[in-house]
């Protein structure tokens, strides 16, 4: 531990170092990537300073009883066990911050819920989704903006991006990433008969221009009217717009703004995250033959969570927890807490396991 915590001082002081470069300084993109770099070395760092000048004095202590003055030895003896606790502590402390980090956990995300398997029940369950979303989020400080959606006729969605701006944000919902599953009686089901149906969910970490370079040559930009129920400018003015990038061929629609000049801004967000979460599972992926993509097809068998109401319980199946009160928890409260944090809780313990192994 001790060899990592210097290697990450001395890079600490590298970058102050290079900070100092007036060809850094005026080179934006590189400033704010070891701006950042330093950012996230600063509380570890502190803590090492903090653990070796607390060590420095317990050694100094022990020192003093084996010397003659009394006094001296009589005050070493109390500060022993207070200096060894904090050293504890310390160490403690420092090894849960050299755990792998994800980057990305401070960030913005994009949230894309879109209808699976299951026709109308299918846009409704995944309306429910983005409520839940909407309301969870909402309640923990956090700020939603719709990007794009695309509504059924009875208030189902087919597909709805939004973004969800706070410090955390990626915390707390990148989880969310993958097939949920409900069971239940559709209110169009004139029998009673328990249907099955799924929605699809991709939360992307909002990429910044230092994370993702694109050039401006390797995109297509359409501008269109707005289609669907909106304002009165629907076909007056074009202000829809579609960004394709070429290389990739991820496409980018937005039209939820009067703006062309918004809809064109947003539509860039979603596509620089796009690219992020592509440019991201590609990388996993060299490192990890088995990983699989975030969403999956859609069908029934690929799931990460069952909404079961007819026994009012959520089933997450990469942990095994199941809690009740679907009604509270579609609300965004309920027991949807305790769920964030055990998937908290087991992503700390899989990466504790990576490290000793």
């Amino acid at each position: 531990m001790y060899d990592k915590l210097g290697a990450l001082f001395a890079r600490s002081e590298e970058i102050d170092e290079m900070l100092a470069r007036p060809e850094v300084t005026s080179d934006p993109s590189q400033l704010a990537k070891l701006a950042k770099e330093r950012a996230d070395l600063q509380p570890v760092v502190t803590t090492y300073q903090m653990l070796v000048s607390t060590e420095r004095q317990l050694a100094d202590a022990k020192s003093m009883l084996q010397e003659g003055d009394t006094d001296l030895a009589s005050m070493a003896r109390e500060e022993i066990p207070e200096l060894t606790t904090r050293v504890d502590s310390l160490q403690a402390d420092l090894r849960a911050a050299l755990l792998p980090r994800d980057p990305n956990n401070d960030k913005n995300v994009i949230i894309e819920v879109r209808a699976g398997t299951g026709g109308d029940e299918a846009a409704l369950f995944a309306g429910d989704l983005y409520r839940m979303y909407l309301r969870y989020a909402q309640r923990h400080g956090l700020k939603v903006e719709v990007v794009n959606t695309s509504e059924t006729g009875q208030g189902g969605i087919k597909e709805v991006v939004f973004q969800v701006t706070g410090k955390g944000a990626y915390r707390l919902l990148k989880h969310e990433s993958g097939v949920h599953r409900v069971q239940r009686v559709p209110v169009t089901e004139a029998q009673g008969r328990i249907h099955t149906s799924t929605a699809t969910v991709a939360v992307l970490p909002e990429a910044q221009e230092v994370d993702v370079e694109i050039k401006d040559s390797d995109l297509r930009i359409d501008i269109y009217h707005s289609g669907g129920p909106g304002g009165q400018n629907v076909n007056k003015v074009a202000t829809a717009v579609r960004i394709t990038h070429q290389p990739s061929g991820i496409v980018v629609a937005v039209q939820e703004e009067r703006s062309q000049l918004k809809n064109k801004t947003k539509a860039m967000t979603v596509l620089r995250s796009r690219i992020y979460e592509r440019q991201m599972r590609e990388q996993q992926a060299q490192t990890s033959a088995e990983r699989r993509s975030q969403v999956g097809s859609g069908e029934r068998s690929e799931k990460i969570r069952t909404y079961n109401f007819p026994q009012d319980r959520l089933t997450d199946h990469r942990i095994n927890m199941s809690v009740h009160g679907l009604e509270e928890i579609l609300a965004g409260h309920g027991r949807i807490d305790d769920l964030v944090e055990r998937l908290l809780q087991d992503e700390q313990a899989r990466l504790l396991q990576q490290a000793v192994a």
